[in-house]
């Protein structure tokens, strides 16, 4: 029996030295490719705006030609061939007129889509390829740096078969960083960007010692989301508080001549479309710059961030009956700007599973509720004494649970 205690002591013993190697291990530096991507505002002339257009739609034409025949030679020999931009060259000669490495992209991004399209993992998330529409698809087109097609120069940005292009050079990065890509798009309001990404190798150094500083956070459809601690998020509106504005904007479009499916569209249709997109694109902007607040703030105040994993697309459905406020709160564009900040300071973002009971159990003895699944219940009373919100309840159990899964990947790794 002796024995056997100092053997189990000793690997206790072990385990702890190991724990603590790691903990020190994890302040070296660690050499990663990181990327980044730069927005860029563009002033293109009215050639180069035309060039930019013709460029939209002969990506959307060879994606569509690729699709089809694809489509039609399954239904021949029973699978799907190989096709590239170049054959259609020679009966489009227009396609001669573009970049071709935009065309190129398109080719991967069709073989992208039935990739994810019969991935078993991603088959309810992912239908068949559609063809794209010239009214409602995004206009925009990827293009890559090759030996310097790509690149920044002063304040215009250099890009294949375009040339230079005024931009808005905001952030200039070191010669450490190398360019990519860039990805040229066009807003509803007729606004073009270049979406610059960056590639470098850098040091990143993960130093967490203690998860004394971690922050839990449930969301909250009137508050972004609610902490721990019972703090409330920014209740931001503002699809509400531009409705009427926008409501009387889509009033004034449906008189013009073109709302109609068959009427041609004319020059003030057009002109009230772009300013009800302007009025979509502000509410766009305006939530997107507080949610780049609130995320930078707490990435840099935390070192550990637990959140719950939910699906919002569902969660926005209109059988919930507040689908107009979970689109309004951007929860979901909230977490991805949390991780990507996190991540590059060094910082741990933690996902609990979405079917964890957090609201269900007590956070001080530890009992479950099962009472709690009615939503209409909003205040957690316990035998124990305790009397709390049901947001702040959830939030504190997200901390605890996120936490238990932190230390137990960090101790089996």
């Amino acid at each position: 029996m002796k024995c056997l205690y100092t053997i189990v002591i000793e690997w206790h013993v072990f385990l702890i030295i190991m724990f603590l190697f790691y903990i020190i291990s994890m302040g070296k530096d660690v050499r990663l490719v990181r990327n980044k991507a730069i927005k860029y505002r563009l002033y293109p002339t009215e050639e180069q705006a035309t060039l930019f257009l013709k460029t939209f739609g002969c990506c959307r034409k060879v994606y569509n030609l690729m699709l089809s025949a694809k489509i039609e030679s399954y239904k021949l020999r029973g699978k799907f061939i190989t096709v590239t931009p170049a054959i259609y060259k020679n009966d489009y000669p227009y396609l001669r007129e573009v970049d071709s490495l935009a065309l190129a992209n398109v080719q991967l991004n069709l073989q992208g889509a039935f990739k994810n399209c019969f991935d078993k993992k991603r088959k309810k998330q992912n239908r068949f390829p559609k063809f794209k529409s010239a009214k409602h698809t995004r206009r925009a087109y990827t293009t890559n740096n090759q030996n310097g097609t790509v690149a920044i120069i002063d304040n215009s940005i250099k890009l294949p078969k375009i040339g230079r292009v005024k931009a808005v050079i905001h952030r200039r990065l070191d010669d450490s960083w190398r360019i990519k890509s860039a990805t040229i798009s066009k807003d509803g309001d007729g606004k073009y960007y270049a979406s610059v990404l960056f590639e470098t190798e850098e040091n990143v150094v993960r130093r967490v010692g203690t998860f004394d500083n971690a922050i839990g956070l449930d969301y909250a459809s009137s508050g972004l989301y609610i902490d721990d601690k019972g703090n409330v998020g920014s209740d931001h509106k503002y699809y509400r508080l531009s409705q009427e504005k926008l409501k009387k904007a889509q009033h004034k479009l449906s008189r013009k001549q073109g709302s109609k499916k068959d009427e041609t569209k004319s020059n003030n249709y057009i002109k009230q479309l772009h300013k009800v997109n302007r009025i979509h694109k502000h509410i766009s902007n305006q939530r997107l710059d507080n949610l780049h607040k609130i995320s930078t703030e707490i990435a840099n105040q935390y070192s550990v961030v637990c959140v719950e994993d939910l699906n919002m697309k569902t969660m926005a459905n209109k059988g919930f009956g507040n689908g107009k406020a979970t689109m309004d709160n951007g929860y979901g564009k909230f977490l991805n700007l949390m991780e990507y900040k996190l991540k590059e300071r060094g910082k741990y973002f933690i996902k609990v599973d979405k079917y964890f009971p957090s609201s269900q159990i007590c956070s001080c003895c530890g009992k479950v509720h099962p009472e709690m699944k009615d939503l209409h219940n909003r205040t957690m009373k316990c035998e124990c004494g305790l009397t709390i919100s049901r947001d702040q309840n959830a939030a504190i159990n997200i901390k605890r649970e996120g936490l238990r899964l932190l230390k137990s990947s960090i101790f089996v790794s």
